[in-house]
């Protein structure tokens, strides 16, 4: 079996066993939901503070909804004993990897999906804003992409949950930042010029925590 064939059977394995039992969805949709009633009715500003509070609510709301998914995503794997078939199959170890990244990305994209309309709707902003669509990729591409590897470290531990953020959240500070500044920065209408270097950022990011978890995958599973 190919890289790229194994990596799409990993992430079709993933959408089948959501489908079936929609734990992973309903329970990041759920809490994203509810950090944004919260924030919405706690924050009671005027809309121009509104207005320069909505990245840092969002990236809030994305990042622990976030986490909780990296989380039961790994452990479903882990009970079910999944890891280990998927361990035995004989394809490149970094293609599960890879897998499991795109298939958490899909996963807290949905959620992202839902969770702006409504937000637009109850703080009236409209957050559909082609740069500021891009830095929600980015920033998430980033976040699933350390979180993967560090909920993969973590599975195996019996204080996983807490663990995890543990770890993922101090890693995961230069993306968040980057997010919530260039996120601002888009729906705020600054100049493309002061956005890119947190642009930059992100790409960065991006890039060197994706072949850092290709390199390290192996042996990060083998313990």
């Amino acid at each position: 079996m190919t890289f790229i064939r194994a990596t799409f059977a990993v992430i079709a394995k993933d959408i089948a066993g959501e489908m079936r039992s929609r734990e992973l969805l309903s329970a990041m949709l759920v809490f994203a939901l509810l950090v944004i009633l919260i924030f919405n009715f706690a924050l009671e500003l005027d809309i121009k503070t509104r207005s320069t509070v909505t990245a840092g609510v969002l990236w809030v709301t994305f990042a622990f909804a976030g986490s909780l998914g990296l989380n039961r995503s790994m452990a479903m794997e882990k009970d079910r004993g999944c890891m280990d078939g998927l361990l035995l199959a004989p394809v490149d170890r970094s293609a599960i990897y890879f897998g499991k990244m795109f298939g958490n990305l899909l996963f807290m994209s949905i959620v992202e999906a839902i969770v702006l309309p409504l937000y637009s709707i109850l703080y009236n902003t409209n957050l559909f804003h082609a740069g500021f669509l891009a830095v929600v990729f980015l920033g998430s591409l980033g976040y699933v992409a350390v979180g993967t590897l560090l909920a993969t470290m973590t599975v195996q531990t019996r204080t996983r949950d807490v663990l995890l953020p543990i770890l993922l959240f101090p890693l995961a500070i230069p993306v968040l930042i980057a997010a919530v500044k260039a996120s601002m920065g888009f729906l705020q209408g600054i100049e493309i010029e002061s956005i890119r270097p947190w642009l930059n950022l992100l790409i960065v990011y991006d890039t060197v925590f994706i072949a850092v978890a290709f390199m390290v995958f192996d042996f990060v599973v083998e313990e």
